[in-house]
């Protein structure tokens, strides 16, 4: 096999090189709840596993498959979810208990409904899993009430609640994909409900047409009449890797009627071809999770249809990763019509030499063929070709686990359309993506729910621009746009998101077409605020905020980030920060200690794109007094250690209202709004000279007393030390008064001998 032997080596290199590509960052997150982003929920007490969504043709009405019921809602109004009507189906106990005794949870053993499709205008077609014994039954939309008797579902839908599965209705005939045993070891693609004098149809269960799948989505081609179905199963054509999970597009014609003699209620045209999400020399993300169609825009060929999927990695250097591929209808059409594989039924290899084509696998109209072209068409059944991107390339590489992708085609205010997904996260978080020639723009992520959610769907409907979300506990109703967000024309022009631009006569940001007559302003590819705000208002510089400290404290001036895509800059008038006196932290604020040299004049301005605005205005100054805390805080050593050593802050999740002043230069013009809003310092920063001559003055002073003090202090202490006593008055000789001699000590004295005593110096 000579195609193996040069892809083995590809993916020994890449599992050794590891896989490249760059991810995308949100421009603006919100969390859950958050005042930003106004989401919608219905989360009554009993809707519980809104597995399955139903959209009525009008989009005011919404059925949801849920846990023993199916709920309609009216969600005609733009704000707010309302229930219509609840049809309770749930096993009896009978039931519950003979799943229970085949050792399911009993928890599992409700009746979790999916499949939920329109037949016709009058009735819906519904199957449940039903204590693991799938029932169908017929669904009065006017009345929501279902028939008396219930259909066999083995074929319609999962035995087990968490078995994927996918099903649609063409014409009143249901096409499914799952398993029809309880095992789960049988898989099949179906056609139920035939018309008059066309039979059900239905994979050969010994060809191995499928190996394991897992069916992630069908869709109707109503151009060429083909239903494709979207999978992933065990690669039998690779036999160097065990158990090598490949992603598959499937086939059939809805006009297939099944062979005469050969493939007698089988499908004739039934063919498989391999989806490749992968870069030149990288590892291919192997794993499909789900699909969406994007139709071809208005005059173009049915040709440019593009079907975008989410795919995951098999491979552990790409765990958690995920991306997005589109494959062209174009391009499948020309695998699917090329050569195919050859299965060697002995050794079950695959093989790609040269044969004689007898017939076309997959082709429409071959019930009519010969047995000979049935055969052939019964054993080479898998495409020789992969179906490779659109473009050759991924369309988008994220670090997060996509779960559901909804597509849009929106028209901008330009009147080009641009590509918009919402790709909704295994950790309850959307993330809106527009399409650009530079690249995917992720315009914001939103957090819809807490908890993962493990079995969730998603709706779209265009005509009300929402997305509909069934979690485990209710339905969630996200609105495509949110232009009200941004408060002013720079922030609306770097959102770059095609939904909304400026409206410079009523001053805010509007969704496109709401606006009837109205010029927009919007720049989605290149976000240039500039020229797009040219006649726009600018705000006034932010006002500043005084800050007081004392000396060798460590000070920290926060700086609000507009966007998680803005960096942030610190400025000060006529002077530089040095690495050695400033610290910038990640969050964007600045953190230094305070001493003489670091007071005054403050500006932080944030930079995305060519934009900048400035975003806040300090003025540090010394304290004229200690200050008193209520509180204790940290001696300095310990600050200075925390100033060196800082803990790393998170990102901020949501910007804030944002001014759109742009950058003022030079510095001296800051200083000048700065004295005008009352801060009153010369235009070279704060002057304390009347307090330097006072302090001075006084020091002088004291130095001065003190050092007389001191040194009379020294002479008196050296004269008293040196001075000799007074001496002794002569004796009169001969007179009559003679002193009597003093008195001597008791003891070991020594007797005077009349000359002064001898002090030592």
């Amino acid at each position: 096999m000579p195609c193996l032997e040069w892809r083995l080596p590809v993916v020994l290199l890449a599992l050794v090189l590891g896989q490249t590509g760059s991810s995308v960052t949100p421009r603006v997150s919100f969390s859950l709840g958050s005042s930003g982003r106004t989401l919608t929920s219905f989360n009554p007490l009993d809707l519980l596993n809104g597995t399955t969504l139903l959209l009525s043709p009008d989009h005011n009405t919404l059925y949801v498959g849920a846990q023993d019921a199916v709920f309609s809602l009216d969600v005609s109004q733009r704000e707010g979810i309302r229930l219509m009507r609840k049809l309770e189906w749930s096993p009896t106990e009978k039931d519950t208990e003979q799943c229970s005794m085949k050792g399911k949870r009993v928890a599992d053993c409700a009746n979790f409904i999916r499949v939920l499709e329109f037949l016709n205008a009058s009735h819906i077609y519904a199957c449940g899993t039903f204590a693991f014994s799938p029932r169908c039954v017929y669904i009065d939309v006017e009345t929501l009430s279902m028939s008396e008797r219930a259909d066999e579902g083995r074929g319609r839908c999962p035995y087990d609640p968490y078995q994927p599965n996918t099903a649609l209705t063409v014409d009143g005939e249901l096409y499914t994909g799952t398993v029809a045993d309880y095992r789960g070891n049988r898989p099949v693609i179906s056609r139920h409900l035939s018309e008059a004098g066309r039979g059900d149809l239905k994979l050969d269960d010994t060809l191995g047409w499928l190996e394991d799948p897992v069916f992630v989505r069908s869709m109707f081609i109503p151009v060429e009449e083909k239903i494709y179905f979207f999978f992933s199963e065990v690669g039998r054509e690779y036999d160097f890797i065990d158990r090598l999970l490949v992603s598959r597009v499937a086939q059939i014609c809805t006009s297939d009627v099944g062979g005469q003699r050969t493939l007698q209620r089988r499908w004739t045209t039934f063919a498989k071809a391999q989806l490749l999400c992968q870069n030149n020399g990288e590892l291919p993300y192997n794993l499909i999770q789900d699909m969406d169609l994007l139709p071809p825009a208005e005059g173009a060929p049915p040709e440019d249809a593009l079907f975008y999927g989410i795919f995951t990695s098999q491979w552990r250097v790409n765990s958690g990763h995920s991306a997005v591929c589109a494959f062209s209808l174009r391009d499948i059409r020309t695998v699917f019509s090329g050569s195919y594989k050859v299965l060697n039924r002995d050794s079950l290899q695959w093989s790609s030499r040269l044969q004689e084509k007898i017939a076309s696998p997959g082709e429409c109209g071959l019930h009519n063929a010969s047995d000979t072209a049935l055969r052939f068409v019964k054993e080479n059944f898998l495409a020789d070709e992969s179906v490779r991107p659109a473009g050759r390339g991924l369309t988008l590489v994220s670090q997060h686990t996509y779960s559901h992708i909804s597509v849009q085609s929106v028209r901008a205010a330009s009147g080009r359309r641009y590509t918009t997904l919402f790709l909704l996260t295994v950790s309850g978080h959307i993330h809106k993506v527009v399409l650009l020639p530079t690249g995917p723009h992720v315009i914001e992520e939103v957090q819809v729910f807490q908890q993962p959610q493990p079995i969730t769907s998603m709706k779209l409907s265009p005509s009300k621009g929402v997305i509909f979300i069934g979690t485990s506990e209710g339905v969630l109703r996200f609105p495509l746009a949110n232009c009200s967000f941004y408060r002013t024309c720079a922030q609306c022009i770097l959102s770059r998101d095609p939904f909304c631009g400026w409206d410079s006569g009523g001053r805010r940001c509007v969704e496109v077409g709401s606006s009837a007559g109205t010029a927009l302003a919007q720049d989605v590819e290149r976000g240039h605020v500039d020229e797009a705000c040219a006649g726009a208002p600018t705000a006034a510089c932010p006002p500043g905020v005084l800050v007081s400290v004392s000396l060798n404290e460590v000070v920290r001036l926060h700086c609000q980030a507009p966007s998680l895509l803005s960096r942030q800059q610190w400025e000060r008038p006529n002077s530089r920060l040095s690495e050695e006196l400033y610290l910038q932290l990640e969050d964007g604020s600045l953190s230094f200690v305070a001493t003489p040299a670091t007071l005054g004049h403050y500006l932080c301005v944030s930079v995305e794109g060519d934009f900048q605005q400035t975003m806040a205005v300090y003025q540090v100054r010394q304290n004229s007094s200690p200050p008193t805390r209520a509180t204790p805080s940290a001696t300095p050593t310990q600050a200075l250690t925390e100033l060196r050593t800082p803990r790393v802050p998170a990102r901020p999740r949501g910007p804030a209202d944002s001014t759109t002043a742009p950058r003022l230069t030079p510095l001296h013009t800051d200083l000048a709004v700065h004295r005008d809003r009352g801060f009153g310092e010369a235009p070279g920063g704060p002057s304390y000279l009347k307090e330097l001559l006072v302090v001075t003055g006084l020091l002088v002073v004291c130095l001065s007393l003190l050092l007389t003090l001191l040194m009379y202090t020294v002479r008196m202490h050296c004269h008293n030390r040196t001075a000799p006593e007074p001496p002794t008055p002569p004796r009169q000789r001969g007179g009559a008064m003679e002193p009597r001699p003093k008195a001597q000590p008791s003891g070991n004295s020594t007797p005077s001998n009349g000359h002064l005593p001898n002090v030592p110096l």
